[in-house]
């Protein structure tokens, strides 16, 4: 596999619009509101450093649940609009989720970085923001609201901008997991120090899903690097199909978000054997 400089073209669909958006937010922020965060992250350095994300996933012989605090989706609207985000992480945590992701995006998916901060007060499991990052500030962001891990999502920034952003998530002390949807993003994930890779079933600009994406490149992320199967779980049936494939993990937003019972919906989904990753 080889990544390329040359072929990257800014995305169009749900997913360009979003990070129009995205870009307009972050570049509104007055530069006296990005020094405080240079400092407030400064000063985080400082103190102990949040739950390794990477090493949570890692843990024990089965797949691991990264449960997904989600109030609305592009794909799917409504979910769960009156959510709470420290009483649904509580839930997911009891039922034996290894992490949980927050999602911070405002206008299509309803989250904010408050969110975050209250997950965080709530829980001591590793939190990862999901998110349209951009820039440098919104790391910052991460870092002082407490999260262990921020999602970079390949398909959303050119090649050289994201091996930057993954360079300076490990400087400001958050874990980078990068999201991948073809041979050539693989490639280039593999070539940053990126410990974590997902892999994304649904196609962000046009919202469509493609499970044989997921066969296809789960097996070549290679054995030292978490993989991490993102859409389309609604039952341990899909955990059980995502092991065969060989993931390390499975990320699951809209049905857990939606469960009436949130810690039996995770407890559900946990003690599935991993199955096995030959790629080196």
């Amino acid at each position: 596999m080889q990544a390329s400089l040359s072929t990257w073209t800014p995305p169009g669909g749900a997913l360009g619009r979003i990070l129009a958006e995205t870009r307009a937010r972050v570049g509104s922020d007055k530069p006296e509101r990005r020094s405080d965060l240079e400092k407030a992250a400064a000063e985080a350095r400082n103190s102990p450093p949040p739950p390794s994300f990477a090493a949570a996933l890692r843990a024990g012989a089965s797949i691991a649940v990264i449960a997904e605090v989600k109030r609305r989706s592009p794909s799917r609207g409504e979910i769960n609009s009156a959510l709470s985000a420290s009483a649904q992480a509580e839930a997911y945590a009891a039922g034996g989720a290894a992490a949980i992701s927050v999602l911070t995006e405002p206008l299509h998916f309803g989250g904010s970085l408050a969110d975050l901060a209250e997950a965080r007060a709530a829980v001591a499991v590793p939190l990862l923001r999901k998110d349209f990052v951009v820039e440098r500030t919104q790391l910052l962001e991460t870092r002082v609201a407490g999260a262990s891990a921020v999602l970079l999502i390949a398909r959303a920034l050119p090649p050289a901008q994201l091996r930057d952003l993954v360079a300076e998530a490990v400087a400001v002390g958050v874990e980078p997991m990068i999201e991948v949807r073809s041979e050539s993003e693989l490639a280039l994930a593999l070539s940053t120090a990126a410990a974590v890779i997902g892999v994304n079933a649904r196609d962000l600009e046009t919202l469509v899903m493609d499970p044989a994406l997921v066969v296809h490149l789960l097996p070549l992320v290679p054995a030292d690097r978490v993989a991490v199967a993102e859409s389309g779980v609604a039952g341990r049936a899909d955990v059980e199909w995502a092991a065969a494939r060989g993931a390390d993990a499975v990320l699951v937003g809209s049905m857990l978000s939606a469960a009436p019972d949130a810690t039996a919906a995770v407890r559900a989904l946990l003690g599935v054997p991993r199955g096995r990753r030959d790629a080196h």
